[in-house]
């Protein structure tokens, strides 16, 4: 929800800097803004800050996983080649 709270924040910005003459037609140029910005958003795949803060931890986990699961063969690599 915080995305569609910064949307009409970027709308009422715009119809506030609106000349005059134009804000009689306020109405319908704030339905027409409001669509083409959330289909412009919608398309650029932008993700909240705490989707990306998930799946930065996420990645930080699985890359230790990693390298904890290399350590690992390379022990056992060095134990096989020892025992031949």
């Amino acid at each position: 929800m915080a995305e569609q709270a910064k949307i009409d924040s970027l709308i009422k910005q715009v119809l506030a800097n609106l000349p005059a003459d134009l804000r009689q037609a306020k109405h319908d140029i704030e339905i027409n803004l409001k669509a083409a910005l959330q289909k412009t958003f919608t398309r650029m795949e932008l993700v909240t800050r705490e989707e990306f803060d998930v799946q930065t931890e996420l990645l930080s986990r699985t890359r230790a996983a990693l390298e904890e699961l290399e350590k690992k063969l390379d022990e056992l690599e060095r134990t096989s080649c020892n025992k031949k």
